[in-house]
């Protein structure tokens, strides 16, 4: 496909704009206060929308929509579970990271159990970051490829060196600033394509309803046999179940607000817990919508192709093409000029606001709990402001080799060994701030060995998935339950070992739910 000159303007002035912005909200970085958290200054509403853009990636925009449009609404259910998550983290994690000055999410793990802690919370977020942040902008590539028909490598270049460039100078100013902007023109590309479609349809909105509730595209179901069935509400280790989504859910969204700098870092740059409560507020009820936004999307677009049957779009339903493109195809093919152009800013703008976040995180962690913490102590702030701008441009470089190794690759080798190592190295933490906030056992001896087994037993599932061991040795749980067991595993083992082995007597004050102090709202 060539653009046309209505959206290439568009694009442009969409890339450009928020380039510019990043640059203009760096004046404001003379410390590394300021470039970590934004001088502890911001409003809940802004740190709240920023969250949503943390959280919606390229996933919402593309295979939210090719999900709903194949099957049913079965990837929203793990959603549902935020809003709960979302009231257990503003009261019960988010005081352990607002006392003092903490900066990193990491800085908890050495006051509960100490240094090496610390270092092994620090390198596991950085690895599993760098993954999903290649993965995330690899993803963006391919949309952008068959949006435009420019090469991946191409694109990864001019997306990732976009965010770089902004993200590297700009620091959590722009990366804040940017994903609100970045959110807003995610919904507005969402709501545009909506309009189409509807307006497209010779029953409208209305037609989209009665087909979708006819034939269960709103039910909580998976594509079995070339049919949508809908899933067991039993718990099982084997299966995916709607019991086991929800379970994944909880997983998933209280590590999110408890052990993932993303987040953590904007607790800290709010102004006050009261405001970083409205943060989380504004996310939960903002994201949630934009979810089941986008799986309404899907829906609509299967009704559309029903009423309008294409052979791209059959192919994608019975798989002989991925039905994650339908979005891209729907863009390509049935958009207005200019229209096209603000659509695949909205799919920029869907992965650009989890990579700067990612990347800006990352340049906090390397700098406060690696180099200052440990390698170079003692230097001038501006010392360490230098570091953390080339800190967020190795990981930029390392996120754009990673995407183009993607994009040079089998994809879908890669794509595994990304899970697995992500598994590997990200499996736990949950566990491991859970044992620090709700008991009193546990220290760097017992989280060692905690750490030991979570990585054996998640090496054990994975060997078992890929058929590697004897039949005997196989794990009988699904490589999708992997961090759920790696996280309890964490967590019994800590406290097992921490209750055989007590250490010194030590003051956990404000370090645990069971000696924690009221802290002011203010």
């Amino acid at each position: 496909m060539h653009l046309h000159w209505l959206d290439i303007i568009t694009l442009l002035t969409y890339l450009f704009g928020i380039t510019i912005m990043g640059i203009y909200l760096s004046r404001k970085n003379v410390s590394t206060e300021e470039y970590f958290v934004g001088g502890r200054s911001f409003n809940g509403w802004v740190i709240g929308l920023s969250l949503v853009g943390t959280s919606i990636s390229s996933v919402t925009f593309v295979a939210y929509p090719g999900d709903a449009f194949k099957t049913a609404w079965l990837r929203f259910l793990p959603n549902l579970t935020l809003p709960i998550c979302v009231i257990i983290a503003a009261y019960v994690f988010l005081p352990f990271f607002r006392r003092g000055k903490i900066t990193s999410a990491y800085e908890y793990l050495e006051g509960r159990f100490g240094p090496s802690i610390r270092i092994y919370g620090s390198v596991a977020f950085i690895i599993s970051q760098i993954l999903r942040v290649s993965m995330i902008l690899y993803l963006i590539s391919l949309v952008i490829y068959e949006m435009t028909g420019f090469s991946p490598v191409m694109c990864i270049i001019i997306g990732g060196g976009f965010v770089a460039v902004y993200t590297i100078i700009g620091g959590i100013n722009a990366v804040i600033w940017t994903d609100v902007v970045q959110t807003i023109v995610l919904i507005i590309g969402g709501i545009i394509t909506l309009v189409i479609i509807v307006n497209k349809l010779p029953g409208g909105l209305g037609q989209i309803f009665s087909v979708a509730i006819e034939e269960h595209k709103f039910a909580f179901a998976e594509w079995t046999n070339g049919n949508v069935e809908p899933v067991s509400w039993a718990l099982s280790l084997k299966n995916k179940t709607a019991a086991m989504m929800l379970i994944i859910g909880l997983t998933v969204w209280l590590n999110e607000y408890s052990a993932n700098q993303n987040t953590i870092q904007r607790y800290c740059a709010s102004k006050s817990v009261k405001e970083a409560r409205k943060a989380m507020y504004v996310c939960a009820i903002t994201s949630v919508p934009i979810w089941a936004f986008y799986m309404f999307l899907g829906t609509s677009l299967y009704v559309f192709f029903k009423v309008y049957p294409t052979i791209e779009a059959t192919e994608m339903l019975t798989g002989v093409r991925k039905a994650d493109q339908i979005l891209p195809f729907f863009v390509v093919n049935y958009m207005p000029p200019g229209v096209t152009g603000l659509v695949i800013a909205a799919v920029l703008a869907a992965g650009m606001s989890s990579l700067d976040s990612s990347i800006n995180a990352i340049s906090t962690v390397t700098v406060v709990d690696i180099y200052r913490r440990h390698l170079v102590k003692g230097k001038s702030d501006k010392h360490y402001l230098k570091v953390a701008w080339i800190s967020a441009a190795v990981a930029a470089v390392f996120m754009i080799a990673g995407a183009v190794l993607l994009a040079k690759s089998d994809s879908k080798t890669f794509q595994d060994t990304a899970i697995i190592l992500g598994s590997l190295f990200g499996g736990g933490l949950l566990g491991l701030y859970m044992l620090g906030f709700f008991t009193n056992k546990g220290d760097a001896r017992s989280v060692g060995f905690g750490i030991i087994f979570t990585l054996a037993f998640t090496a054990w599932i994975i060997l078992s998935d890929k058929q590697m061991l004897p039949d005997a040795l196989c794990s009988p749980f699904h490589l999708y339950y992997a961090g759920i067991g790696a996280n309890f595993v964490m967590f019994v083992v800590g406290y097992i070992v921490g209750t055989i082995l007590p250490g010194k007597k030590r003051d956990l004050k404000n370090l645990t739910v069971w000696q924690q102090t009221k802290l002011p709202l203010e």
